[in-house]
């Protein structure tokens, strides 16, 4: 490991949810929560202020709405949520060659790599400049993270959540990792979690305590190996910017199509559980969950569905993988099916973003490559021809200008005209959800001419 604290990991604080009070003066400093909005709807981040109320990602928007009723829903916004991603990430990559992306809002830096830190003083002052940097281009926070590890890092940045800084000195990771719980190991997911717990073991040091070789025997040489060395804190996995393996997949051919619809299920739990089993072997973990069917015309499809970060929890694959099957049509029968992971990563982050991206619909591409998270379209025509609006995208009125919908039924929509370079919360007028003058737009940049006032 290094002596120094020059591996940097940043992580936006609540992003998705920073991101539309940024760009919406009434719900500055008022709880936001984004996700699927429908009655299978999840969570996908809440503000700070929603979280006060106990809302939390991957609840059940139904309960989030018992909890926290006054709060603002919005539906995700991916498109604007991926333009702001790429100016923080062109900020770090101004830092380093070496630039790991984890998620949209997350990132590893090596700042050796790239000779803008060689010590703790000078790491420092990266990081503290990066911060300044992004609120100055984007107008949200970040929190930053330094260590001389990448787990390590990331550590300290969750520590140093909301809009903050924590530096760990080379030298005592062992005394902060020891009285963490297991669930901070990379790798570490539910179903691993409860595995160890329920042999007693419930913090990073109860695994040093057991030691090594009751480690393996619980969880496999190849899984149980490496928790032990992170259990000590030792963590030399470099960042990386590129990765030769682009993913891992197992799929079976049957010799007779199936036909019964609970089988097909069956075979693509089974066929999760050994694509994660192939997956943690290799050390990896995954964000984007793709399913494979050719069917009994020869006919392939390819649907994928991609989370907010990776994954190695066999639970979170299967669900991934049993949400895509919904949208096949397997009446005909079944020749092939197929399980894989794409978007790898050496690090793992449980988020079931992609439950909450699910009420948008999984992406769908017959050509085989993953995809990624689109957004829906701001207005949909529902049955009898009424226009839905949905709720904080963007739109312009020919008289009133710019805005974002509040709401929409019962054949109105509701809209409230601001734009983030206000200060005070704009007003609110209602339409006809058919209104010739009511358009959908494009998303305005948080920040006008790099700085905002």
């Amino acid at each position: 490991m290094r002596t120094a604290p020059t591996i940097l990991h940043l992580d936006m604080d609540a992003f998705y949810a920073s991101a539309e009070q940024a760009s919406k003066p009434s719900l500055r400093g008022k709880a936001v929560v984004v996700g699927g909005l429908g009655p299978r709807g999840v969570v996908a981040t809440a503000s700070y202020e929603a979280r006060v109320f106990g809302v939390h990602s991957a609840m059940p928007m139904a309960q989030a709405r018992r909890l926290a009723p006054n709060a603002a829903y919005l539906t995700p916004r991916f498109t604007f949520y991926r333009a702001i991603s790429d100016q923080v990430m062109g900020l770090l990559r101004d830092l380093s060659p070496l630039v790991e992306p984890l998620s949209l809002d997350e990132a590893f830096v090596d700042l050796e790599a790239g000779g803008a830190a060689w010590d703790e003083e000078s790491a420092r002052l990266v990081g503290v400049r990066l911060r300044a940097d992004i609120r100055a281009v984007t107008a949200l926070t970040g929190s930053v993270g330094l260590a001389a590890s990448k787990m390590i890092a990331k550590i300290a940045s969750e520590q140093a959540k909301p809009d903050g800084l924590v530096l760990i000195e080379p030298g005592t990771e062992r005394a902060l990792l020891g009285p963490m719980s297991v669930r901070i190991l990379p790798g570490v997911g539910p179903a691993t979690g409860d595995h160890l717990r329920r042999a007693g073991i419930a913090t990073v040091e109860e695994i040093v305590e057991a030691g090594e070789d009751e480690i393996v025997r619980l969880l496999g040489k190849a899984h149980g190996h490496g928790l032990y060395a992170m259990a000590l804190a030792r963590d030399d996995r470099a960042v990386v910017a590129e990765r030769d393996t682009k993913s891992v997949s197992v799929e079976d051919t049957y010799d007779v199509d199936i036909h019964d619809r609970v089988r097909v299920r069956m075979e693509v739990q089974r066929l999760a559980d050994r694509c994660v089993r192939r997956l943690r072997g290799a050390g990896l973990s995954g964000r984007t969950i793709v399913l494979k069917v050719r069917r009994y015309d020869f006919s392939t499809l390819t649907r994928s569905e991609t989370l907010r970060g990776p994954t190695d929890d066999p639970t979170v694959v299967r669900e991934a993988a049993g949400r895509l099957l919904e949208a096949v049509d397997t009446t005909g029968g079944v020749r092939l099916l197929g399980v894989g992971v794409s978007g790898l990563a050496d690090y793992t982050q449980e988020d079931l973003f992609a439950q909450a991206a699910g009420e948008v619909g999984p992406v769908q591409d017959d050509a085989g490559a993953a995809g990624v998270a689109v957004d829906a379209p701001a207005v949909e025509e529902r049955a009898g021809g009424e226009r839905q609006w949905r709720a904080g995208h963007d739109v312009r009125h020919a008289e009133y200008g710019h805005g974002w919908v509040q709401g929409s039924g019962l054949g109105r929509v509701t809209v409230r005209f601001e734009t983030p370079d206000d200060v005070e919360p704009g007003r609110v007028r209602t339409f006809r959800t058919d209104d010739p003058e009511l358009e959908p737009a494009e998303p305005l940049p948080l920040v006008q001419g790099g700085v905002r006032g």
